[in-house]
C-alpha cells in the first residue's frame, strides 16, 4: 500500500496507518479519488503547529513587500511609448 490509501483500505487497516505515521511517514488518505486527509504522527503535528506562520498581511500589504528593482532599474518598463503601434486596415466585406 505504501503511504497512499484510499478511505475504505485506510478503515479496513488503521493500525497499519497509525504504526506508519508513528515512523515519520506521513499517510496521505484519499475519498473518492481526491486527496482528503493526512495522517501525522502526534509529534510531527505538534512540531508543525509550533511554526511561527508570521504575521497576517493583507493582500496589500503582501504586495508592497515585494522585492525592489534594483537601483538604476526603475524605469525598465518606461520604454511602452517608444514603439507606438497602429492598427492595420481591415475590410469587411
Amino acid at each position: 500500500m505504501g503511504n497512499h490509501w484510499t478511505l475504505q483500505d485506510a478503515k479496513n487497516k488503521f493500525s497499519a496507518v497509525v504504526d506508519a505515521a508513528q515512523q515519520g511517514i506521513p499517510q496521505h488518505v484519499t475519498k473518492r479519488g481526491v486527496e482528503a486527509v493526512v495522517v501525522l504522527s502526534a509529534e510531527e503535528y505538534e512540531r508543525l503547529s509550533q511554526l511561527d506562520p508570521g504575521p497576517d498581511k493583507t493582500f496589500i500589504e503582501h504586495l508592497l513587500s515585494a522585492p525592489k528593482l534594483p537601483e538604476g532599474l526603475d524605469d525598465l518598463f518606461d520604454d511602452r511609448d517608444q514603439y507606438p503601434s497602429t492598427p492595420r486596415e481591415i475590410e469587411f466585406d
